[in-house]
């Protein structure tokens, strides 16, 4: 739960539609029982969404004054790997090891899960619409929750995106680089508050994890981000849709 201290709401300049703007612009209402899904389809393409789920840390934290004092929570955020493993994005602090949920390639389990989490803030790749008929109900179930859905793409730059967040804090780029470079402690230590490097559990999830990808698709990943930094910072874009869009697309999501 590094998360909590390292991250800031003043660590990233935002834009919508070309003006500046507020986390709250982009994340309206955000209140202390909303969760965020990333779904994630292709080999450590979070990255790409990377200040989006960043900037929704920074509202969960200060939704509530205990969570960054008397309790010791992780962020209510989950990612979904659709089709198989993507590489383990844990660093962001999708942890414990529940919160990376790995799934099929049938579209109804990915919303089935998403409605399972009560995720209430969306974020899907860029996938064209498709007509799809999920379990019945579970759509509605799902639009009835849903505050907000948004399109991201792995790159990182989402062309025609209406939301531009930027880093302005060398800070913004740790957890990035700890997917995807992966650090761990291989000893536990006992520590009143153990963080979850040193923690053996995340120590054997990452080891689980590190088949999930080819050294040639981190490789490819790491060129992505790279081309995004200036002076080692990045500037993301992403788009805005309805929650009935973003299922459309979400049905459509790559299943190789």
């Amino acid at each position: 739960m590094h998360t909590v201290t390292s991250l800031r709401s003043n660590m990233f300049d935002i834009e919508v539609i070309g003006e500046p703007a507020s986390i709250a612009d982009v994340l309206p209402g955000w209140h202390r029982l909303d969760r965020l899904g990333l779904v994630i389809d292709e080999p450590l393409g979070g990255l790409g969404a990377t200040h989006l789920v960043q900037i929704a840390i920074t509202s969960f934290y200060d939704a509530s004054e205990r969570r960054r004092g008397e309790l010791t929570v992780y962020p209510e955020i989950y990612a979904f790997h659709f089709g198989r493993g993507r590489g383990s994005h844990a660093a962001f602090d999708f942890w414990p090891a529940r919160k990376e949920v790995i799934l099929s390639d049938d579209p109804c389990d990915l919303l089935d899960a998403i409605n399972d989490r009560g995720i209430t803030r969306l974020v899907i790749p860029d996938r064209p619409p498709t007509e799809f008929t999920y379990r019945p109900k579970e759509a509605d179930t799902a639009s009835d929750r849903l505050q907000s859905a948004f399109v991201y793409s792995s790159s990182g730059r989402l062309a025609g995106g209406d939301i531009r967040i930027t880093g302005i804090d060398r800070r913004t780029e740790y957890n990035p680089g700890r997917v995807l470079r992966p650090v761990h402690l291989e000893k536990p230590m006992n520590l009143a508050k153990p963080f979850k490097e040193a923690d053996s559990a995340y120590v054997k999830w990452l080891k689980h994890r590190a088949d999930d990808i080819t050294d040639e698709e981190r490789a490819e990943a790491i060129r992505r981000r790279q081309a995004i930094l200036i002076d080692g910072l990045a500037s993301e874009t992403y788009g805005r849709v309805k929650i009935s869009d973003a299922l459309a697309r979400m049905a459509s999501c790559n299943r190789t």
